[in-house]
């Protein structure tokens, strides 16, 4: 069997329009200047929550602040990182949750959860504000040492954490999870996960563990949450996943065995479903995963195959 269902379009969270430009990080004096400029922008981070507007309208926007309007948030002295350049403007995420009500002008909209609106945004934006999430939650949630318990001090623009006590440094975590979709014949395998609120079906996933290639974590997730034993294991693509901080290494693979044996911790149900079934999926009474997932992109690129 040859799997041959390759990315269609770039995933939800990808195609950045910022320029990292790393060499600056060390630059202390760059930062700082930068950092105070008159043409740099902020991308704030209010409890998880990145700020747009136009959504009432239903085509949000992300809202990156400048000048006068940044100024009562950037002196606010929360955690920030530099993120890169956009257009040879420097970019920031500044992190306000320490703040009940963050001051922010009128008409910049309102702090929203991005994977409700990531699929409307417009190209490149949902990769700024993922990028800012990701790191501003590595920020706040890194402030001591994990060797000694000391306080730590940010380093490389953010980039970085060191402790005062010991001089261990600490870097972001990013965590890999392989996320697949088992087909067998004209067939395909989707689990109805505990956590899932609603009645849908998605591909299962799970973390790699230390020591493990990414096919054989592939492997051992789907034997261990449905029982099916997998053969060909073909890379799709990837889609960073900042929530709070994974990037999810997308699949297709070949299902050898049928029967299934479902994990009860991890799963309430598991099916083998047609390509009839998934296109008639709301008249059945089920979901699919929502549009800016890799897994709806793993099933689509194999429905429209």
């Amino acid at each position: 069997m040859t799997l041959s269902f390759p990315a269609s379009r770039a995933n939800a969270y990808t195609g950045s329009p910022l320029d990292r430009a790393g060499h600056h990080r060390e630059d202390a004096d760059w930062i700082a200047r930068a950092f105070d400029g008159p043409d740099t922008l902020f991308a704030p981070v209010w409890r998880a929550r990145s700020l747009m507007r136009g959504l009432e309208s239903g085509a949000p926007e992300a809202v990156l602040l400048g000048g006068d309007a940044a100024r009562p948030l950037h002196d606010l002295g929360g955690p920030w990182a530099f993120l890169g350049l956009l257009e040879q403007r420097p970019v920031f995420a500044l992190d306000v949750s320490h703040e009940d009500n963050p001051p922010i002008p009128e008409d910049a909209g309102a702090f929203t959860d991005l994977r409700q609106v990531a699929g409307l945004l417009p190209a490149g934006e949902a990769s700024v504000l993922a990028h800012a999430r990701g790191l501003m939650h590595w920020r706040v949630k890194h402030r001591f040492c994990g060797v000694c318990g000391g306080r730590c001090e940010p380093r490389s623009a953010g980039h970085a954490m060191t402790c005062t006590n010991c001089g261990a440094q600490h870097f972001p975590r990013t965590d890999p999870a392989v996320i697949m979709l088992v087909v067998r014949g004209d067939r395909c395998l989707l689990g109805h996960n505990l956590r899932f609120p609603t009645p849908m079906y998605s591909t299962l996933a799970g973390f790699v563990e230390p020591g493990e290639s990414l096919e054989e974590a592939v492997r051992r997730e789907v034997m261990e949450e449905a029982g099916i034993a997998v053969g060909q294991v073909v890379y799709h693509s990837s889609q960073p996943w900042p929530f709070p901080s994974s990037i999810m290494l997308g699949f297709h693979a070949e299902g050898l065995t049928e029967e299934i044996h479902i994990d009860r911790e991890e799963l309430r149900d598991a099916r083998w479903f047609s390509k009839r079934e998934l296109h008639e999926h709301k008249e059945l009474g089920f979901g699919l995963p929502r549009v800016d997932s890799i897994a709806r992109r793993l099933i689509e690129d194999w429905l429209h195959a």
